[in-house]
């Protein structure tokens, strides 16, 4: 039986060992390829080692640093900010949803079910933002928008409901009021599923390309993802006129393709860095948020 269990845990190991790799090793070889140079990449190929180190494709993202540096920070804002208040805003909508003297909550449970299945589409959000809350061309364009999301505030619901209902009891006999006992009780104890909600919300967010592209016109106000997204179509248009008449407006080859893979890792890398002090809340918060109760 001991050998059976053995062999059972080394097969076990070896898989996970594997899947593990399948997700790391993609990752160094981006980090490989975005620090090699254009024409080692396409004499040899995509290599874990470098056959040429090269800095030619940071170079080329950072030839205008303080505009990579603004979008990082406009970036970080706007994540945070969003993040917190969608953490706040969801949760405080949840609780009184969960307790079970709430008389409202089977009218506002359909109703939040109502907007998970049928929305205006983009052109009334386009012009809701813009036209009647003028929030176009503006810092809070990535603030409001989506700051509530129903299958989230279902999440926290179901993982309140599972919560003791004897430490509720307890603190209202002690004269606590609803807020003080969600802030006190519910939220300390609700650790796991806030910090997996308000994970996945900062890499929504951290991703968010198409805000900017529908509503951003100044360039101090785009996102990370929606300037790097310009970077690489700006080199790929400047690639395909090398070796035509115009090509001498061009200059030196760029870096196209070694730049893609230096533009993911800076795109990613924050949110790969962040991850680590998640993830085990991660798991634990998404299974037992929705399956509880």
């Amino acid at each position: 039986m001991k050998k059976k269990n053995y062999a059972g845990r080394i097969v076990l190991n070896a898989v996970l060992i594997l899947m593990s790799l399948g997700y790391i090793v993609p990752i160094l070889l981006m980090i490989a390829i975005s620090f090699s140079s254009e024409q080692s990449v396409r004499d040899y190929g995509y290599m874990l080692i470098p056959k040429q180190f090269s800095l030619e494709a940071y170079y080329q993202v950072f030839k205008n640093p303080m505009k990579i540096i603004n979008a990082y920070k406009v970036t970080i804002l706007f994540t945070v900010l969003a993040t917190a208040l969608s953490v706040v805003i969801q949760t405080l909508m949840a609780y009184p949803l969960s307790r079970a003297n709430y008389n409202k909550k089977k009218f506002l449970t359909v109703y939040l079910m109502i907007t998970m299945f049928f929305s205006g589409g983009l052109v009334p959000s386009y012009i809701l933002n813009t036209q009647y809350l003028h929030i176009g061309n503006t810092f809070w364009i990535y603030i409001f928008p989506g700051l509530v999301s129903a299958w989230n505030v279902i999440l926290f619901k179901t993982f309140f409901k599972g919560l003791p209902e004897g430490l509720v009891e307890a603190a209202k006999l002690d004269g606590a009021s609803e807020f003080m006992v969600y802030r006190r009780i519910i939220m300390p104890l609700s650790t796991p599923i806030i910090a997996c909600i308000a994970f996945t919300t900062a890499l929504a967010k951290w991703n968010d390309w198409n805000t900017s592209l529908l509503y951003i016109r100044r360039s101090d106000l785009y996102s990370l993802q929606y300037l790097l997204q310009r970077i690489i179509n700006e080199s790929d248009y400047i690639k395909s006129m090398q070796g035509t008449a115009a090509s001498s407006l061009v200059g030196t080859e760029l870096p196209a393709e070694t730049m893609k893979y230096a533009v993911a890792i800076l795109a990613a890398g924050p949110m790969m860095i962040v991850f680590p002090f998640f993830q085990k809340y991660f798991a634990k918060g998404l299974v037992v948020g929705s399956v509880k109760g």
